[in-house]
């Protein structure tokens, strides 16, 4: 009987040895199985099954059902926060579910530049960020929100400052444009500030003439100090600006290369052929060197421009109409010999 007992016991202790070599290896052994590392998502207002659903079709775990033992008795099942989690090799049930339950999550790089409009700023960010560019875009032209930040909505896109921004993968698009909102706080500095109210321009007056500037040269920003001095000069002396990309903004097609006198004609208060000052808002984002070029632009008598005759993507400057009258001529002879009418 005292074998018996003994060979019983053994037997028993055997049993809760495995039992609990099993349970440990549940929770400390590797099961995460990716190359390296791998994004894993919680959607925002996801509960535990939605998670598991998604882990399960995303093939990272070894044993899912250990996962779920783990899980549930760490409480994870109450307490699933959304985000953009990196799942690292060999990563234990144990690490995966307390790096999910923390809410640790890691950020990701949103950048944007030479964007045209608010439209394709909402394309940009929806790349990076859990939101669809269309809510991001209704934020964007949301009449209140605009209010709220002190904008318009023709002048709104001033508010977004070119840069590549650090941001949690499920920011909301309240949360994305408040942080929009700091980042315009910030780079407008006491320096930059002062440097506008020299020009008598407010900010969003200045990013408008920049994106001007940068839409007559997008190639060679070297250009950009002189142009803005150029602009700076007509506003001076009450010239309007006659600045071709503002017609075509007005016109609404892209596509024209050439801005004939049908193009010129077109009633809107973008068309600065027809409308003495800047135009009511940005006709583009424009990059933050183009908006320092404003602030701090070359000092010249020039009023005209012209881009030159050879291709090279640079302009003529002038100070007499007369001159200009010359480089006009030359290059509307050029764009006729390449058959470039439209």
């Amino acid at each position: 009987m005292k074998k018996l007992r003994l060979a019983i016991t053994l037997t028993l202790l055997g049993f809760a040895a495995y039992w609990a070599w099993m349970k440990y290896q549940s929770i400390y052994a590797a099961n995460v199985q990716v190359d390296e590392s791998t994004e894993f998502f919680v959607h925002t207002g996801s509960d535990f099954s939605r998670v598991s659903k998604d882990i399960e079709r995303s093939k990272v775990l070894k044993d899912l059902d250990s996962f779920y033992w783990v899980a549930k008795r760490k409480d994870y099942d109450k307490m699933v926060k959304p985000g953009r989690y990196i799942l690292k090799n060999g990563m234990s049930n144990n690490e995966l579910v307390n790096l999910l339950r923390s809410g640790k999550q890691t950020p990701v790089k949103v950048s944007f530049n030479n964007v045209r409009n608010l439209a394709q700023l909402a394309g940009k960010v929806a790349q990076k960020l859990e939101g669809d560019s269309l809510s991001f875009l209704k934020a964007f032209t949301n009449d209140s929100t605009i209010a709220h930040y002190g904008f318009r909505q023709e002048n709104f896109i001033a508010l977004f400052i070119p840069n590549t921004y650090e941001l949690y993968w499920n920011t909301s698009e309240a949360k994305f444009i408040d942080r929009m909102a700091g980042e315009f706080k910030r780079f407008w500095t006491d320096d930059r500030l002062a440097k506008a109210k020299k020009k008598n321009l407010t900010q969003s007056e200045v990013v408008t003439l920049a994106s001007i500037v940068q839409a007559e040269q997008s190639e060679h920003t070297e250009e950009w100090p002189t142009i803005a001095g150029l602009y700076l000069n007509r506003l001076e002396q009450g010239i309007p600006l006659q600045s071709d990309p503002t017609v075509i903004f007005a016109v609404g097609d892209f596509r024209i290369r050439r801005v004939l006198n049908e193009h010129l004609k077109r009633k809107s208060p973008y068309n600065t052929y027809l409308n003495s000052g800047l135009p009511p808002g940005p006709i583009r984002m424009p990059d933050r060197g183009a908006i320092d070029a404003v602030l701090s632009p070359e000092k010249h008598e020039y009023i005209f421009m012209c881009a030159k005759p050879d291709g090279s993507g640079t302009h003529h400057f002038s100070k007499t109409l007369r001159e200009h009258n010359q480089y006009a001529r030359e290059y509307r002879n050029s764009m006729n010999k390449r058959g470039i009418f439209n």
